[in-house]
């Protein structure tokens, strides 16, 4: 692999750049807004939504960028928990055109081989045309549910696939990741329904004896109340035209909302805690909004604190506090 050619967010976008070439503009919006009232939905995991390469470059022109910052920044808490772990093996269930796979690569100059497993045969097939000469992977057309079998790993990602299953599949396919794997990223939208899926998710990984390395500090149960609240964070995502064509806007960015959980069965060090929301910096003072091993807290940081106030002003939701 080149240094021109290493994994990364401009690699992607420039991967992505020529994807819709041919394809009338209106043509490729209308494909994205009727794939994302669909293909997120209850659609059976045995009649794939992404129906032809038209519909998949549509789609991943769309999503792939936001799916690979949110796995990106999942994958970032983990390396932090576990600094000194490298996976030299990579499963990525319901990978699609691959945006988890590149942060994978990203996260390891490559190091890991990839396994990509989905059911949809045109979404494999350019998603191995784009990763070609970046990253090395086997894209294998396999059905997502309860019956997934899986061979012994070390690294397992589940990004914005666990809403298409059933409830029943849905504990399947975390079981099995939690029994191959050493290590288990399961990313979900951010929003109340996504969140509910990670908590259960993160149950079952604990259960099965995993510790939870991120975003948690522990691995004991979540202090928020069902119902008032739910967990989630956000990465900055670059927009394309066909963002601004789909949503309007003139902003050259968004925020992709995401929840995840990673589980792992080595030895990890989790944040001591971890800011929530997006911090508050008012005159001479931040407000930080923490769950920590006794629950959620808020923290005032005033000048005061000296460089502990700089890092404040600093500091980023999602990100570990105190820093180190």
């Amino acid at each position: 692999m080149n240094a021109t050619s290493l994994p990364s967010a401009d690699a992607l976008r420039a991967a992505l750049a020529g994807l819709l070439d041919g394809l009338p503009p209106r043509q490729a919006a209308q494909a994205v807004e009727r794939l994302i009232a669909n293909y997120r939905g209850t659609t059976p995991t045995d009649a794939p939504v992404l129906r032809d390469r038209s519909d998949v470059a549509a789609y991943a022109a769309y999503r792939m960028p936001a799916t690979f910052e949110a796995v990106r920044a999942a994958l970032g808490a983990l390396r932090d928990a576990a600094p000194d772990w490298e996976p030299a093996t990579h499963t990525d269930i319901g990978g699609g055109t691959g945006a988890a796979s590149w942060a994978v690569a990203e996260a390891w100059d490559g190091a890991a081989r990839t396994t990509v497993l989905d059911w949809a045969e045109p979404a494999l097939v350019l998603g191995r045309e784009l990763a070609d000469g970046v990253f090395d992977a086997e894209w294998r057309r396999a059905r997502i549910s309860g019956a997934l079998k899986l061979d012994d790993t070390d690294l397992v990602t589940v990004s914005y696939v666990l809403k298409e299953l059933t409830e029943a599949d849905r504990g399947s396919v975390v079981a099995e990741a939690a029994r191959v794997a050493r290590a288990v990223v399961i990313v979900e939208p951010g929003t109340p329904d996504g969140y509910e899926r990670i908590i259960a998710a993160r149950t079952l990984l604990v259960e099965a004896g995993l510790t939870v390395a991120a975003p948690c500090p522990h691995s004991g149960a979540c202090p928020i109340e069902p119902g008032t609240d739910w967990c989630h964070f956000a990465a900055r995502v670059s927009r394309s035209s066909l963002h601004r064509q789909v949503k309007g806007g003139s902003l050259p960015y968004e925020d992709e909302k995401f929840s995840y959980v990673a589980a792992t069965r080595f030895p990890v060090a989790p944040a001591v805690s971890r800011i929530t929301r997006k911090p508050q910096i008012r005159k001479g003072q931040v407000l930080l909004d923490l769950c920590g091993p006794d629950g959620l807290a808020k923290e005032t940081v005033t000048k005061r604190h000296g460089a502990l106030y700089k890092a404040a002003r600093d500091a980023e939701w999602g990100d570990a506090w105190p820093p180190e």
